[in-house]
């Protein structure tokens, strides 16, 4: 079974706080470097090169992920609390895959 994206964001925050947001995405990042063990071939490049959050439509942060980022990338960062409202995540793999995933902020 393949795992799948996971997102941490506090339940409620009051208005005007700042809180801290987790993501980890679990793939493989393969660098393009690495030689297949049977067939000696190079293993083709596959990463997230690119992160982005929206908050109610609004990028509140971004990333250009580059092959030197591990397996498994974790990313953390603080978004200030304005309104109950959609943080939509998305990570984008070479050749252009998309993996979207959305968690309410709820503000009181």
């Amino acid at each position: 079974m393949a795992q799948q994206a996971r997102v941490r964001v506090p339940k409620s925050a009051k208005s005007g706080e700042v809180v801290q947001v987790k993501t980890l995405f679990p793939h493989v990042m393969e660098t393009g470097r690495r030689r297949d063990r049977k067939t000696n071939e190079l293993v083709p490049r596959k990463i997230i090169n690119r992160f982005e959050c929206k908050y109610e439509g609004k990028t509140v942060f971004s990333a250009e992920l580059h092959p030197a980022i591990s397996a498994n990338p974790y990313l953390s960062f603080h978004v200030r609390a304005g309104k109950t409202g959609k943080l939509e995540f998305a990570w984008t793999e070479d050749g252009g895959a998309v993996t979207t995933l959305s968690e309410t902020l709820t503000v009181a």
